[in-house]
């Protein structure tokens, strides 16, 4: 233990908190929370046995260098801050929803007079009502194929009003009926709310309060001789019905619950969640989670339930589990909070509960087993294209790390440069850089390649031996140059002056895919069908694709610049201001002081500057 560890332990409060554990390095590691962060933290260094967090900690405990605290209030704001921790910094013995930041929900946007319903990723507090998370964009898919055929709904984008036209007449989809046109006004816009009405509780699972409904419109449609749309409606029934026979789950209680059903492999977890509401299961989806094999069952459930109930838009008041997750007490507390209402954790010994669980771990298992059979296989191809790389290239082992580089401009105008980064065969996007020439005239693609060469490799003897700033610019195993024999002259030339002569470089011209070295008349030509080719390519269209990207945003900056973006003082909100009053920057600059004065947020100070950078 390192005296400045030493001091942080004897520190610490008996108070609810977050803890950031680290490395030599820095880096973060491990993040907890806790009732006491003085009995919590200080129990890791006792040496009697624990939970399966302590075990876990206890494990790697001699990596632990330093140690951070933050306060909270309670242990709510503690579970809260934690669950943010873990998605900022992603701590190798943490567990991890995988890619937790992006999971898909259903929006409607009940803030438009005719709402829409659509796939989204964020959560924005504007009004919509939000179904999710589903653990795939195909599920979320599924489920708006589904009501889409029940209940036809508007995609579009267009700004709609009742007793106002958008559009002349009506798209395709409301000739294959998927949607009312509400854009030319033939549905009106209580019609529409009502069906979108049936559409949220279609996706609270309530579907058979939605098929009485239909049902009784389609017995007045057939008593007002309305055959067609009372034919319409009895297919709309019949569709629900069918839905609801497919979800319908044999003798089972009308509770809401969901149930979760875990299974471990490795270092991967995951969780099949059946969402049962009164009776059905109107959801079930596998997460994928991150686990390190010394974390047990209980850490693993609290880990998943942190992070996928803190974005759910749905808390039941009951959840099964296989065991009781660690801190279950807090978690409950937390969920309650989430719901307005109590919620419990169950563990299911016997009866129908327990053979549901049994189900929902039985689908884990096998959906691990599939996951982790792919990640073989791509991981067994990854190592066979590294390895026929490092042959027909003379290298003295696979490439681990690969660095590839490319330049964009427009006849030398914006002109970038990009490195992209490929650890083990698989992209390192956290340690991708762009670069803009500063020191290139023209389009010069030798001279661009080496100013990017020469600012990349000079950081690559920054920082201290094993910090994070030294490992982020370590040096790799293979460089690729995007183009011929030129531009892997020029890649020479500066990686000489800078002392490595010795690292390998190549470049990738895309016409042929010729491989390019130094020591080689030759070029080397890969198999069309070769694995090693494919990852190469793969470097290469990355590497265009980053550096077109930065191009495009740079040129689409200089084609929106305003007079007004050089003037100082004078942000986004001024500038509207100043062109909701006057229209253009012309007429700023003939407008009299006084009148640029009194535009809100100017005065005389600023007006005279505006008038000054305007004229000059």
């Amino acid at each position: 233990m390192t005296p400045d560890l030493e001091a942080t332990l004897k520190r610490l409060p008996d108070r609810p908190g977050v803890y950031l554990m680290k490395d030599t390095r820095g880096t973060v590691i491990y993040v907890g929370k806790a009732q006491s962060l003085r009995n919590r933290v200080r129990s890791y260094w006792q040496k009697q046995t624990g939970g399966g967090e302590s075990q876990l900690i206890r494990s790697v405990i001699d990596r632990i260098a330093d140690l951070e605290y933050t306060m909270t209030d309670s242990v709510s704001e503690a579970l809260l801050l934690e669950i943010n921790l873990v998605k900022r910094y992603r701590p190798r013995y943490n567990i991890r929803l995988k890619d937790d930041k992006s999971y898909p929900f259903i929006k409607i946007t009940l803030a438009e007079e005719f709402p829409r319903v659509e796939r989204t990723r964020k959560l924005p507090a504007d009004g919509s009502r939000y179904f999710g998370p589903y653990a795939s964009a195909s599920s979320v898919d599924e489920a708006m194929n589904l009501i889409r055929r029940i209940f036809p709904f508007r995609t579009c984008t267009l700004d709609i009003h009742e007793g106002r036209k958008a559009i002349e007449r009506p798209c395709l989809l409301y000739h294959i009926k998927r949607c009312q046109a509400p854009c030319v006004g033939y549905i009106s816009k209580a019609d529409y709310r009502a069906q979108i009405e049936q559409i949220e509780r279609f996706l609270e699972g309530r579907q058979e309060v939605v098929a009485r409904e239909l049902s009784n419109q389609m017995r007045a449609a057939s008593e007002a001789t309305e055959y067609e749309r009372a034919a319409a409606l009895r297919d709309k029934v019949r569709a629900i019905e069918r839905t609801m026979e497919s979800q319908k789950m044999a003798a089972h209680s009308t509770t809401e619950e969901d149930v979760l059903g875990l299974a471990r492999q490795d270092a991967q977890a995951a969780v099949q969640l059946f969402a049962v509401r009164g009776g059905k299961m109107v959801g079930r989806d596998v997460f994928l989670l991150d686990a390190p094999r010394e974390s047990d069952d209980a850490t693993v459930l609290a880990g998943f339930v942190q992070q996928y109930y803190e974005r759910a838009t749905s808390v039941p008041p009951a959840v099964l589990v296989p065991c009781a997750p660690a801190d279950a007490a807090d978690l409950e507390a937390y969920l309650a909070g989430r719901r307005g209402g109590a919620v419990r954790f169950h563990v299911p010994q016997r009866g129908e509960k327990r053979e549901l669980l049994e189900l929902a771990s039985r689908n884990a298992t096998e959906t691990l087993a599939r996951e982790h059979a792919r990640w073989l296989a791509d991981q067994g191809k990854t190592l066979a294209a590294l390895e026929e790389l490092a042959e027909a290239l003379g290298l003295a082992g696979p490439p681990v790390r690969i660095e590839c580089y490319d330049i964009s401009n427009l006849q030398g105008a914006q002109s970038v440069g990009s490195m992209v980064v490929f650890e083990d065969g698989r992209p390192r996007t956290g340690e991708y850089r762009r670069f803009r020439i500063k020191t290139v005239q023209g389009p010069n693609d030798y001279a661009s390649h080496q100013e990017v060469l020469r600012r990349r490799f000079k950081r690559a003897k920054s920082g201290e031996e094993g910090s994070e700033e030294e490992l982020r610019w370590r040096l790799p195993d293979l460089v690729v140059i995007d183009g011929g024999k030129g531009q892997l002259s020029a890649a020479k030339e500066v990686l000489g002056e800078l002392g490595y002569d010795d690292l390998a470089v190549v470049g990738l011209a895309k016409e042929r895919e010729e491989i390019f070295l130094s020591d080689r008349e030759e070029p080397v030509l890969l198999p069309t069908t070769s694995p090693a080719l494919y990852l190469m390519q793969r470097l290469r269209d990355e590497a265009h694709r980053f550096a077109i990207t930065y191009h495009r945003s740079l040129r689409a900056r200089a084609a929106t610049h305003s007079a007004f973006d050089d003037l100082p003082g004078v942000g986004p909100k001024r500038r509207a201001a100043l062109l909701r009053v006057f229209g253009s920057a012309r007429r700023v600059r003939e407008a009299p002081l006084e009148q640029v004065a009194a535009v809100p947020g100017i005065g005389a100070a600023l007006a005279a500057k505006i008038k000054a950078g305007l004229e000059g």
